[in-house]
């Protein structure tokens, strides 16, 4: 997967592909670059699955059934960078089970460090940059599914990753016998607080991916 223009949901703009790749119905491989932009130093990954072809331009209504919990991506450098992250074995949604011959589309959602979210390619139903790809299910060991071996599917030395956590930074009802004076020292030395000037960037973000 290689990522894609900006601002257009799901699928950087791109048309619905004629080429889909066959993907195993238990479960397959998925690879992609993260440093194809700048802005990717860190981020956020998220892999969802868009079902069918009744959205706009015959791909997916949407892209909401995630596939695997979020990570952190720990990036070469803010800048452009090569390098490559494939996570061998992604399952399938919760719940969800296919048939060989149903039609699908990935997706790969990076939240940027500067908020921004980044979408995966593969028809108009990707937002903002983004790679997807439209895919075929089949059954394990079906000739037509591609081959995945250390050529293919490998993690770049280079690149991190972390999980996604919260900390507490403040107990439920301390604010209480906090002074004004104090309350705005606190506010002004934790660094927490300059994060949050960015919630609105990334919540907007994340509404788009929804």
């Amino acid at each position: 997967m290689k990522q894609a223009a900006d601002s257009i949901y799901t699928g950087g703009g791109m048309s619905l592909t004629s080429n889909r790749t066959y993907w195993p119905t238990t479960g397959g491989a998925v690879a992609f670059q993260p440093g194809w932009f700048q802005g990717h130093k860190t981020a956020f990954l998220y892999i969802n699955l868009g079902v069918g072809t009744d959205g706009p331009d015959h791909g997916p209504a949407n892209m909401s059934f995630p596939m695997i919990s979020p990570f952190q991506l720990l990036g070469a450098s803010a800048g452009p960078y090569p390098g490559t992250v494939c996570l061998p074995q992604v399952p399938l949604p919760a719940n969800m089970t296919f048939n060989a011959g149903d039609n699908a589309t990935i997706q790969v959602v990076e939240i940027a460090q500067h908020g921004a979210a980044l979408f995966s390619v593969g028809h108009a139903r990707c937002f903002r940059v983004r790679e997807c790809v439209d895919i075929t299910f089949a059954e394990p060991g079906d000739a037509r599914i591609p081959q995945v071996n250390e050529t293919n599917c490998f993690n770049s030395t280079d690149l991190g990753f972390a999980e996604i956590y919260t900390v507490t930074t403040q107990e439920i009802g301390s604010a209480a016998n906090m002074t004004s004076a104090a309350a705005i020292s606190w506010h002004a030395s934790n660094p927490v607080w300059r994060w949050l000037g960015y919630l609105p960037v990334l919540m907007g973000g994340l509404w788009l991916v929804m």
